[in-house]
């Protein structure tokens, strides 16, 4: 049976969307493993480009099935593995954690990635009213997503009692804001989510992994590794929109001419 064969996961743990699938397996009881693929976020073939026209992290390999976009994979391991349930049984319990989700993965994720793109690989370095600007910009827009998400807790979770599929979803999102100085307020309901999430074994054990992850990034030749084109950020659809939207579309020229941004394929 499909579901008794143990999933390989390419991922990388800074992840937000890997995390999002980490999570989902671990409340599920699924043992996994994972690797992270040697062609990341570089031109050579490998796993991941051999995986996935997009070239992108997380990919789940199961059996003979190959998945990639990590709501698909939530999606598979909710049909092979329907117990304990992650989406509510009502429909507008459902389409409300799918929008949640929505949401996480494209406004909330560009923010994050873009305060990633200033601080981590210092894209605004040279031009210091550019990087305030932005960082002025990524504030503002947290703060509004972290207020929406505040009105969508209905209770412990964002379906009431039940922890499942919008929490796990907008766990990377909220969490990577503490690590960006823009955790919700304290007294808040997102804060107090928060802090019941983080204690849950699956969402310790992703966090803890994401934060061995970043001692990488925070390398110096991680940094240069991406700036001299040896690596090349995605700069997917909803990341170039902020940055066009925010007034960098210098940044972007300039990654375009040092070759070391890349686009979603084709």
């Amino acid at each position: 049976m499909a579901s008794q064969t143990k999933p390989h996961l390419l991922a990388h743990p800074v992840s937000s969307y890997v995390q999002k699938v980490k999570i989902a397996l671990r409340e599920k009881g699924i043992e996994f493993t994972t690797e992270v693929p040697s062609d990341i976020s570089s031109t050579n073939d490998g796993p991941l480009h051999e995986s996935n026209l997009r070239v992108e992290v997380p990919v789940l390999l199961h059996g003979d099935t190959t998945i990639f976009d990590s709501t698909i994979i939530l999606e598979y391991l909710e049909d092979v593995w329907p117990e304990p349930a992650l989406l509510p049984k009502g429909p507008a319990e459902r389409a409300k954690a799918r929008m949640i989700e929505d949401v996480c993965d494209t406004s909330y994720e560009a923010v994050n990635w873009g305060l990633g793109e200033i601080r981590t690989f210092g894209r605004a370095d040279d031009s210091p009213d550019l990087k305030a600007q932005l960082e002025a910009k990524a504030e503002q827009q947290t703060s509004a997503i972290q207020a929406w998400l505040e009105q969508q807790l209905v209770g412990p979770w964002f379906n009431g009692e039940h922890f499942g599929w919008a929490d796990i979803c907008a766990a990377p999102m909220v969490n990577r804001s503490f690590t960006y100085g823009l955790a919700p307020k304290e007294g808040s309901k997102l804060k107090g989510w928060h802090e019941r999430l983080s204690a849950r074994q699956a969402v310790k054990s992703t966090f803890d992994e994401y934060e061995n992850g970043l001692k990488a990034f925070r390398d110096p030749r991680a940094k240069e590794a991406y700036l001299s084109g040896m690596r090349k950020r995605e700069y997917r659809d909803h990341r170039l929109e902020w940055m066009v939207k925010s007034g960098a579309v210098s940044i972007v020229e300039k990654g375009i001419k040092n070759n070391n941004i890349r686009f979603t394929w084709p």
